[in-house]
Parts: C-alpha cells; sequence; structure tokens
C-alpha cells in the first residue's frame, strides 16, 4: 500500500483498477446494495474520504440510512472498516478502510472492537508508512494489507565503468571507488532459504501456541457451564478470555497454570486485574488471602495432639539428647493445693 496524501483518506486494499473476486461477488451475504456500493468505493482513489451523506447524494442514489446500513454490511463481511489513526508525526486522525476480497483478520478484529466504548480500529502508522492494530491488551498485530510490490523491488544495478585508455603522456586515472561484490544466485538462494525457514519456525510457534490457548479455552468454556452456568455476557467473551490465555502462555505459564487460574478466578471471562491474580497464585508468587484476612490459630497445629511426642524427643518415653539451641523447659498443668 502507498503511503496516503490525505491523513484521514480511505486506505484501499485494491490494485488500481476495479477487479472483483467471484469470493466476493458470490457471497450471499452480500446484498446486491451493499456489493455496487464496494465497487463504486474500490475505484476511487487513495485519500479519498468516505461518507454516508456525501454517498447518497446525487440522482438516482441510494438513501443515507441505505448507505449505512450497506456499510455495515461491509463491515461485519471483512470489506469496510472505520480506523483511529496514529500517526508518526503523534497527531490522531479517522479514517476508513476498504478491501475488495474478505479479510478474515478484519471480521475478528470487528468482533473484538464493536463491544469497545470507541468501534474505530486504531493502528499505529510505522516508519515504512504501513499500519499495525493495537489490541485492547497493548499488543499489536497485522492490518491485514497486503505488502507492496514495489517496495520489493530492487533498484537497478549500476552499469560496471568502462575501462579507459590513458595517454602515456597523461597521468594515470584516479581509481575508482570500491563497489560492494554483487551477490551471486548461490547465495541469493540461501539467504532466501533462510528467510523462508525462519518464517516456517515464527509460523509454526504461532500455530501451536494458537492451539495450546484454544485447547485451555475450549476446556474452560465446557467447565464453566457446568459449574458457573451458561455465559449470558457479550458475544466476543470466548474470543477475549482465549485471547487472554494466550498472552499468558507466550510470557512463560504453562498451560496447567492457566488452567488453575481460570478456576481460581471463577469467571467466564476474568478481568485483567483478577486474571493477573489468579496467575500469581496459580504461579505460587501469590499467597492466597485467607477468609478472614489472616490464619486462624490452633493449639493442635502449634503444639500437637494430646500424646504426641514433643518435638524435642525422638518417642514417646525416651528424651532425645538436648542440643545446644534447645531447652529443658516442660508444658504441663501445675496443680494447685
Amino acid at each position: 500500500m502507498s503511503r496516503l496524501t490525505n491523513p484521514a483518506g480511505v486506505r484501499i486494499n485494491q490494485p488500481h483498477f476495479v477487479h472483483v473476486v467471484s469470493a466476493t461477488v458470490r457471497n450471499p451475504r452480500l446484498s446486491y446494495r451493499a456489493l455496487g456500493l464496494l465497487v463504486y468505493l474500490l475505484d476511487q482513489k487513495e485519500g479519498w474520504q468516505v461518507r454516508a451523506e456525501q454517498l447518497s447524494k446525487g440522482e438516482g442514489r441510494e438513501g443515507r440510512e441505505a448507505i449505512r446500513t450497506a456499510l455495515r454490511e461491509l463491515q461485519v463481511e471483512g470489506h469496510y472498516r472505520l480506523e483511529r489513526r496514529k500517526l508518526r508525526n503523534g497527531k490522531c486522525v479517522m479514517g476508513t478502510a476498504l478491501s475488495g476480497t474478505p479479510l478474515e483478520q478484519w471480521v475478528r478484529d470487528h468482533e473484538v472492537f464493536s463491544t469497545q466504548k470507541d468501534p474505530a480500529v486504531p493502528v499505529i502508522e510505522q516508519e515504512d508508512g504501513t499500519f499495525l492494530v493495537q489490541y485492547p491488551d497493548g499488543s499489536l498485530g497485522s492490518d491485514g494489507f497486503e505488502p507492496d510490490p514495489q517496495d520489493n523491488e530492487e533498484p537497478p544495478a549500476d552499469p560496471e565503468p568502462e575501462p579507459q585508455e590513458t595517454p602515456a603522456e597523461e597521468p594515470p586515472a584516479p581509481t575508482p571507488k570500491k563497489r560492494r561484490p554483487r551477490r551471486t544466485s548461490a547465495q541469493k538462494a540461501a539467504d532466501d532459504a533462510e528467510k523462508a525457514a525462519a518464517a516456517e519456525k515464527k509460523a509454526a510457534e504461532k500455530a501451536a501456541l494458537d492451539a495450546a490457548a484454544e485447547e485451555v479455552a475450549k476446556w474452560w468454556w465446557e467447565d464453566a457451564e457446568k459449574t458457573l452456568g451458561r455465559y449470558v455476557g457479550k458475544t466476543n467473551g470466548y474470543v477475549a478470555m482465549r485471547g487472554m490465555v494466550r498472552n499468558a502462555l507466550e510470557k512463560g505459564y504453562t498451560q496447567r497454570q492457566c488452567a488453575d487460574a481460570l478456576r481460581h478466578a471463577r469467571r467466564h471471562l476474568p478481568s485483567a486485574q483478577q486474571w493477573q491474580t489468579a496467575l500469581g497464585i496459580a504461579s505460587n508468587h501469590i499467597i492466597p488471602n485467607q477468609p478472614n484476612g489472616r490464619v486462624p490459630y490452633s493449639d493442635e497445629a502449634t503444639w500437637g495432639r494430646h500424646g504426641d511426642a514433643p518435638p524435642n524427643t525422638a518417642g514417646g518415653d525416651t528424651p532425645s539428647t538436648p542440643t545446644d539451641d534447645s531447652d529443658d523447659a516442660t508444658f504441663g498443668v501445675v496443680a494447685r493445693p
């Protein structure tokens, strides 16, 4: 995606010409109205602002509420979304993003941010002009845009200077600057293979982490319905809880600790503070609070049961040899005459 000429303008994940894939055209969940509006928006240039009032004007156009309904359809299906953009210069602007192909990443982001106080998706501009999504837990993720092919094109190599004959009576030509040796085909292939192996390893680690989080989340959701009842919160509660478990696994907590923490929290979807406290207790970093705030006193726990051998004896009758740290005091009942 090229850099925006207008920071508040629309970002389009689509080539300049209007080309709509069959998956979008044949999506039965998209009305003809929404499909036609998507094609019209994709025909605009980057930097153009999407406004329902402006789209509803003109002869033969739809009304403002019809336009808004169509935009909501496109938002649910991963073709359109509102963005709150934090630019590199520190400014924040509102804008929209479009995609000619349905993006699963946008569908999942819609489930997360549609329940927030501000439903706009927060994105942060990077040094190369691209954007990353900032999630409620502070982590950053892909915005779903394909990288611009022009960014990966290598500049043409400079031609080798042709040697020039120097007359004998003239001083020799200055030594040309040393150029970096060009990479051979074998070196390029080795570098590409190394990058591919690193990407494959990263993808495998991510898949394993997602599978582990899904396993814990699925178990807890079924267990919670048995012990706490059916969940009646927001529709994305399971997704949010699974994300909390994934973050904990990524920080080094085990699946067992996450499961123990969920049972200790006794919430389908614990708050951030409840989740952190429960993890601390499950990993033995935090001592759980007693019901009355302190450990209750017990004679039996302190002195032992009646008839038990004292702690400084080997048996019930024969005293052991006292150590330097022990005393010979005997506790008992003094009978008064």
